[in-house]
């Protein structure tokens, strides 16, 4: 508990700081929380490139709307939401998802049980970031960040049904991919 009032002090003094305009709180602030950032970035956009663009976005909308934090949540939690809402902009402008899309579509499961247990955090973000934007999207969302299928809708301007679509299509490629993946591993290991 004393960890978090220490935490706690320090991120007031970066606010201050950054509210005052000081440009080493500015700095220390993008500092201890960029690669953070950037990694919830790059799980909502492909690329590296694109994801560099969205983290600057964001720390643009973070240093600007600062004075509406109001300390009620931890700060890292505040700037996170920032983050998901610019990749999430970012998408939408280039991210078509169906209208209408069968929400009992059935994909059959996959024995794959064994081969994630092989898997480490590494493997598995690179397998998600090689999905389709609207079921990487909706698969961070929902499995990583937590969200409920209607707020998945509210944020995408979808129905649920193609929410819980796009999840469940997001799972099934994803299953396809680690076995795909197992199969090739013999081969990798006799290179």
């Amino acid at each position: 508990m004393r960890l978090n009032k220490t935490w706690q002090a320090a991120d007031d003094e970066l606010i201050r700081g950054c509210l005052r305009g000081e440009e080493r709180c500015y700095r220390q602030l993008y500092e201890r929380t960029a690669p953070t950032m950037f990694g919830v970035c790059l799980r909502y956009v492909s690329d590296y490139q694109e994801a560099e663009d969205v983290l600057q976005e964001g720390y643009l909308k973070v240093f600007r709307n600062l004075h509406q934090f109001r300390g009620e949540g931890s700060l890292l939690g505040w700037m996170r939401r920032i983050f998901i809402n610019t990749a999430l902009a970012a998408l939408r402008k280039r991210m078509h998802l169906p209208d209408q899309v069968d929400a009992d579509e059935h994909h059959e499961e996959l024995p794959v049980s064994d081969v994630l247990s092989r898997l480490d955090a590494a493997d598995l973000l690179q397998l998600i970031r090689r999905l389709p934007d609207g079921y990487r999207t909706v698969f961070n969302l929902h499995a990583i960040e937590g969200y409920s299928h209607q707020e998945i809708a509210e944020l995408l301007h979808i129905s649920t049904g193609t929410s819980k679509s796009q999840l469940a299509r997001a799972r099934y490629q994803l299953q396809k991919m680690v076995l795909d993946m197992h199969k090739l591993q013999p081969y990798a290991k006799a290179l």
